[in-house]
């Protein structure tokens, strides 16, 4: 007997259509039983049904958010040109770039040829698909205007994962050369400075405390290196693995990041920019303002915002109006409020939610720019100092020595 298995688990099948002729392919499902019940549905006689030993992406190319962005805009652009769902699946699925999201792709399509809602088929996956991509499919199918929705879900795939990006972008960047350059510094300790020290023996004449300095930690270094690679180790671990348990943690580096200096003013605007543009696709589909304000909570990414939009949430509820709730927050800008304001009292919120979305996430294009403007000679300092002093710190006493003579 099967044993049921959670979401997202892929199952390859054997088996035999209705004239006979052997078929395989794969499904996803949550029990073998369910796969050979959809199979059967399809005319197919299930000869052998097995569960894969990974999910999609595991040993093999994996599933980004910039592919779940491209597929919102393929089905939204097939479904526009009248083409049937199940045909633009396939098309879709087999024409994939990314192999492993062209095996979900059609195991899409084999849950819908096997009787289920395209929302239903997507909810199975919730790993790739959130609620409010499920929520604005299961809306489309019931209204009978699912290309219109799915051209909302890709906009907003695509301005979402454009403001990801910026955001990616501001924070690896200088990350990246501060760690080139510790990198270099530990390279210089443990092999050019010791190379130095062998030629410092012969001066017999005492050496500039700087020197002595780097000397010294370059003997910790040699002598503690293996010391000093687990402890970065388990650093890196240990904030990982408390970051992913802890809320209280989360909460703390979430409310440190909005309080740093420009990449603080960054993460705050992309906030708010992915507040007001899940916001309006979510009102704009037809979705109640406090159901709206669910998944909107989940996707601002950072969480002293998703506290503050349930907090909102419940107050709207209760029959406070959205920008009051807002102003109470203390996270939204006069601005942002007035805007929504304005749209609450216009019947225009989808409206004036998307210009709000339009303008902060131009300024974080604009922020990020002058960020890497500004950074470039930040860096530069910082290399100069950690590399520059180490050669200074070297050469000092061959200058003291060349005075002497």
């Amino acid at each position: 007997m099967a044993q049921a298995v959670g979401k997202d688990v892929l199952f390859r099948w054997e088996g035999t259509d209705r004239k006979g002729k052997r078929v395989k392919g794969q499904t996803s499902g949550r029990s073998e039983t369910d796969v050979k019940r959809a199979l059967r549905k399809q005319g197919i006689n299930p000869l052998r049904v097995r569960k894969q030993s990974s999910l999609f992406g595991s040993g093999k190319r994996k599933i980004k958010s910039e592919d779940i962005a491209v597929f919102s805009r393929q089905m939204a652009t097939m479904m526009a040109a009248g083409l049937p769902l199940v045909q633009a699946l396939e098309l879709v699925g087999q024409g994939h770039e990314n192999p492993t999201m062209g095996e979900l792709v059609l195991a899409l399509k084999t849950d819908v040829e096997a009787g289920n809602s395209f929302a239903e088929a997507l909810g199975r996956h919730p790993v790739y698909f959130d609620d409010l991509f499920v929520n604005l499919v299961d809306a489309g199918e019931k209204s009978g205007t699912l290309e219109t929705l799915l051209d909302k879900v890709a906009l907003y795939k695509e301005k979402t994962e454009a403001i990801r990006k910026k955001v990616k972008k501001a924070l690896t960047y200088p990350a990246a050369v501060v760690a080139v350059a510790f990198i270099v510094t530990g390279i210089l300790l443990y092999f050019v400075v010791p190379q130095f020290q062998d030629l410092f023996q012969g001066f017999g004449a005492d050496l500039p405390v700087f020197t002595l300095m780097v000397i010294a930690l370059s003997q910790f270094v040699q002598e503690w290196w293996w010391v000093i690679l687990l402890g970065l180790g388990a650093t890196a671990y240990g904030f990982t693995f408390i970051k992913k348990r802890s809320p209280a943690f989360r909460r703390l580096l979430d409310r440190i990041a909005l309080r740093l200096p420009i990449v603080g003013v960054i993460l705050h605007k992309s906030a708010l920019a992915r507040y007001h543009r899940t916001l309006s696709t979510m009102f704009a589909a037809g979705v109640p303002l406090v159901e709206a304000l669910d998944p909107v909570a989940r996707a601002s990414g950072n969480i002293i915002f998703e506290e503050a939009v349930y907090g909102i949430r419940d107050e709207v509820a209760s029959g406070t109006q959205l920008y009051q709730g807002m102003q109470g927050a203390g996270l939204f800008p006069p601005m942002a409020t007035q805007m929504v304001a304005i749209g609450e009292e216009s019947g225009s919120l989808d409206a004036m939610c998307a210009k709000v979305a339009d303008y902060y996430e131009s300024e974080v294009d604009a922020m990020v720019d002058s960020l890497s403007s500004l950074l470039e000679p930040l860096i530069m300092v910082v290399l100069g100092i950690l590399v520059g002093g180490l050669v200074v710190a070297m050469y000092l006493p061959i200058f003291q020595l060349g005075q002497v003579v």
